[in-house]
């Protein structure tokens, strides 16, 4: 290809653009805020106050403070002062900061950006006007006053917004500054209007993650809430870069139903890339897929977890629905004695009605004494046999056992896991053995209004079978007539043994 002639173009920026940059990358005001306090946190402050007023927002930290030069480093587009320089000098902090545009942003929200700061023997004053820097199309200079030091406290900055042209809500703005800023780093703390901004805390089971990859240790906690405390609002886990939120994720936890409402906690993954508005990640690069796999045996455990959990609560509720329904047969038995194929049941004592026999113990007995007993020639009786507990049967480790004494038998309900295919239950001698998998059983477990009745209908259902076991129709007859004794209402002024001793399991 034959070049006629040889010229060049100048690039240049609108200067409206770059104000237009910071109104889409920070698209609500309070985001602002946190970019300010991050850069105090950058200059190795300890204290930064953040004071909202009705007219104009103040931020004040007590950091290293700028110089000549880091002023001009401040205002320049793009700096890579902090990517050059990643730790902070005095704390050794990691840096936040990459992309220089915050201040720029923050004319999104306000019309004047004033800052003081002051390093040492030199102190300035900038005020950044965004009418006059938009009407000054051609010039990139910003009015400096160079100030006395001694008219400042100390070393430090302070930004003023002025002029606002948006709202920032301190509620909000405090929401934001607990996922956004570094509240847990040493030497560090945060006021708002005066306040501590406190670090968000989780109450729970708390799991560590110490955790490495190629690019870096991935370490943080997760907490398993109270399922009482969980909610659906701000779902997920916090994953952090150098201490600040970047996003909410829930790393597949979203198929788990009400669940994934009790996993909280944070991660810290340093060498994650972010996004130029730190909103999200580079979802294709190598270091944010190696993150996933990690995260996927993390939330792997957090699931078993859970699931334990789970089980343990779905034990109580069952061993405590066992423990009632065999409270409610024996009354039952004892209002229809010719029913127990295990002898007379006692109707009540000093406890109310199957008071002692309801919690497993044997009813008390009026003692009776002979004429000869307390002479030396009375013969001494032998001792009555000591009967053997029904020997129970498990399957897994897990099986919940109750144990009842009914008339002159103990009968005890096992409840295992025999497999969806095998029968509702089943008896072998004095062990009823309900089945868990079960698909009634999984049906009726998750209704607490008749969890009980459908354990007790099993219960009375085998215990007929074993005192009639020719006439099943009379078999049933005498099941229907238990279960309807068993959940009658007592008469007044009776205890009803499935209110009382209730102590769990």
């Amino acid at each position: 290809m034959n070049v006629k002639e040889k010229t060049s173009l100048e690039v240049t920026v609108d200067k409206r653009h770059i104000i237009s940059i910071g109104e889409r990358l920070y698209t609500e005001s309070v985001e602002l805020l946190r970019e300010l306090v991050n850069n105090a946190y950058d200059a190795d402050a300890t204290e930064v106050r953040v004071d909202i007023e009705p007219e104009r927002v103040v931020v004040r930290d007590n950091g290293t403070g700028m110089d000549s030069e880091g002023l001009r480093q401040y205002f320049r587009i793009g700096s890579d002062e902090k990517v050059l320089r990643s730790v902070s000098p005095r704390f050794g902090r990691d840096r936040i900061g990459q992309f220089g545009i915050g201040k720029f942003a923050s004319l999104a929200a306000a019309m004047t950006f004033e800052i003081v700061t002051r390093r040492g023997d030199f102190a300035a004053r900038v005020i950044f006007d965004k009418r006059h820097w938009e009407s000054s199309r051609f010039t990139w200079t910003l009015p400096c006053d160079i100030l006395q030091p001694e008219a400042l406290p100390g070393d430090g900055t302070t930004v003023v917004l002025s002029e606002l042209t948006k709202s920032f809500d301190p509620a909000e703005a405090e929401e934001t500054l607990k996922d956004g800023v570094p509240l847990k780093a040493a030497n560090f703390a945060v006021f708002l209007n005066g306040k501590p901004v406190p670090p968000r805390t989780y109450s729970g089971q708390r799991i560590p993650v110490l955790e490495g990859c190629a690019f870096g240790p991935v370490a943080g906690e997760i907490v398993i809430i109270p399922k009482s405390a969980a909610t659906t609002k701000d779902l997920g886990i916090d994953v952090k870069v150098k201490g600040v939120t970047v996003k909410k994720e829930l790393f597949g936890m979203e198929t788990w139903g009400p669940a994934m409402a009790r996993v909280k906690g944070e991660i810290n993954a340093n060498f994650l890339p972010v996004t130029s508005d730190r909103s999200n990640f580079v979802a294709d690069s190598q270091e944010y897929q190696q993150f996933l796999k990690v995260m996927e045996k993390v939330v792997s455990i957090v699931e078993k977890k859970l699931g334990k959990d789970a089980d343990r609560r779905e034990d109580r509720r069952a061993g405590r629905a066992v423990k009632e329904a065999l409270q409610r047969i024996h009354r039952a038995l004892a209002l229809n004695p010719d029913f127990s194929p295990f002898g007379p049941v006692p109707y009540g004592d000093e406890k109310g009605v199957g008071g002692a026999a309801a919690e497993g113990t044997s009813p008390s007995k009026a003692k009776t004494i002979s004429p000869d007993e307390g002479s030396s020639a009375a013969t001494p009786k032998p001792k009555p046999k000591k009967r053997r507990n029904p020997l129970v049967k498990k399957v897994t480790p897990n099986a919940i056992v109750r144990r009842i004494r009914l008339g002159q038998s103990a009968v005890s309900v096992c409840l295992d896991f025999f497999g969806e295919n095998a029968r509702e239950c089943f008896t072998e001698g004095n062990v009823i053995y309900i089945n868990r998998d079960h698909p009634l059983f999984k049906r009726e477990s998750r209704k607490s209004a008749s969890f009980t009745m459908y354990v007790a209908r099993l219960m009375t259902q085998e215990i007929a079978l074993m005192k009639e076991t020719k006439s099943p129709r009379l078999a049933f007859a005498r099941q229907s007539k238990l279960l309807k004794d068993a959940f009658i209402d007592a008469h007044p002024g009776e205890v009803r043994p499935a209110d009382e001793g209730m102590s769990g399991n």
